[in-house]
């Protein structure tokens, strides 16, 4: 890209930034109303319609070759990606809520294209927008050398939050913090209408009913709604609340094969077997694919330190994966034929709180989407994850003076 297109594009991104747009309010949603994503003679071009002009930016990213576009806000609505892309250039698709009030576009490239042009023009008539992003064909060391996130505080830097005080830790009390997986953007697997984001939100909520009223926990969730948190913001806000316990919730579909019933993963570089390492690959994809830069994430000293931290605590998360089987086997009577599992996910890598992931059905069978769309069974299921949280506690507690300190 030359540097005077460079000019040009950052004064029109500072217009639509700081412009009229901003006097709007910007908790006001724009909805898509049409677009299309065409290949071009020398790249493509990405058109979007939406129903008022909104603060925006567009970047790349590497590995793999993405083009991002986040807006405040655009509703996306049913918009499916193969209706919006025609373009062979463009391999996939991701649109959704990126975080409140934030969302986000993620279109993986099939080759490297730097951006041109970009703009947004708004109908004065009644106040549409249409914005168009064109992409040029590039080799793939100019690519990387043009991408990365931009640093922008009016983007980067939530506003500021009014934070409550923790309440004194209760040490009769344990603090659990359910994490439900996938949301805006990145809606996870899906069948028949039902998407594992949304799934596992309502189980989330439900079991943190469960066990509120059981007494002696503390609950909290990573997310409270449809946006997307990242890996290491899921770990994060456990980390931050405190948690003694970290449980990650999931309901996935498998391309191959069948499987039913409820298995509990712990974290593991081997995995058990070839489909939980498949299962871990596609989870920890998925921060690239809905456009997080994970390319200043590597620390080799802190990674050896965490190493040697959760080489101490993996025992307590291992008792935790067979208390939950059991409550849950207990509970509703059947689950996976090997529910004990293992591999490299990385939400469970918090050195210092016991963490699992818990498939709580798979979408992809008949008879666990019957079960996972049953009230009356998610609250059985519910009911043994808390019987299996309990016998842990009361296990772990009896085994806390035998541990080094």
């Amino acid at each position: 890209m030359s540097g005077l297109l460079k000019h040009v594009l950052t004064a029109l991104l500072s217009f639509v930034l700081a412009g009229p747009a901003l006097s709007q309010d910007l908790g006001a949603l724009a909805r898509f109303l049409d677009g299309r994503i065409s290949d071009t003679w020398r790249g493509a071009e990405v058109q979007l319609e939406i129903s008022q002009g909104v603060p925006w930016r567009v970047f790349t990213l590497t590995g793999p070759n993405r083009l991002v576009m986040d807006f405040r806000e655009v509703q996306w609505g049913d918009v499916a990606q193969d209706t919006l892309n025609d373009a062979k250039r463009v391999k996939t698709l991701r649109m959704g809520g990126y975080r409140p009030g934030w969302s986000r576009l993620v279109a993986e490239l099939a080759e490297p294209m730097a951006v041109q042009s970009a703009e947004l023009v708004t109908d004065s008539s009644d106040g549409g927008a249409t914005i168009t992003v064109r992409l040029e064909a590039a080799d793939q060391a100019a690519f990387d050398l043009h991408s990365g996130a931009p640093r922008d505080p009016r983007w980067d830097l939530p506003a500021p939050a009014i934070v409550e005080a923790m309440p004194p830790r209760d040490p009769n009390r344990i603090r659990i913090v359910l994490d439900p997986g996938h949301g805006g953007i990145d809606p996870g697997a899906e069948r028949e209408g039902i998407t594992e984001a949304d799934l596992m939100l309502t189980f989330g909520r439900e079991l943190q009913d469960v066990l509120r009223r059981a007494g002696g926990f503390d609950v909290f969730l990573t997310r409270d709604g449809d946006y997307f948190v990242s890996l290491e913001a899921r770990v994060a806000r456990a980390r931050d609340a405190g948690a003694d316990v970290f449980i990650s919730l999931h309901a996935d579909a498998l391309a191959e094969g069948e499987a039913r019933g409820a298995a509990v993963y712990t974290l593991s570089e081997d995995a058990s077997d070839a489909a939980s390492a498949a299962l871990a690959e596609r989870h920890n994809r998925d921060d690239l694919l809905a456009g997080i830069d994970l390319s200043q994430s590597d620390d080799r000293v802190a990674n050896v330190l965490m190493s040697l931290a959760r080489l101490d605590n993996m025992p307590r998360s291992v008792a935790l994966a067979e208390h939950l089987v059991s409550g849950m086997r207990n509970a509703v009577g059947r689950v996976h034929k090997r529910p004990l599992r293992s591999a490299g996910f990385s939400v469970l890598k918090a050195a210092d709180i016991p963490s699992v992931l818990l498939e709580v059905g798979f979408l992809s069978t008949e008879e666990d989407l019957k079960n996972l769309s049953d009230p009356i069974w998610r609250q059985g299921m519910a009911a043994g994850i808390r019987d299996g949280l309990i016998a842990w506690r009361d296990e772990d507690r009896a085994l806390a003076p035998l541990r080094r300190n």
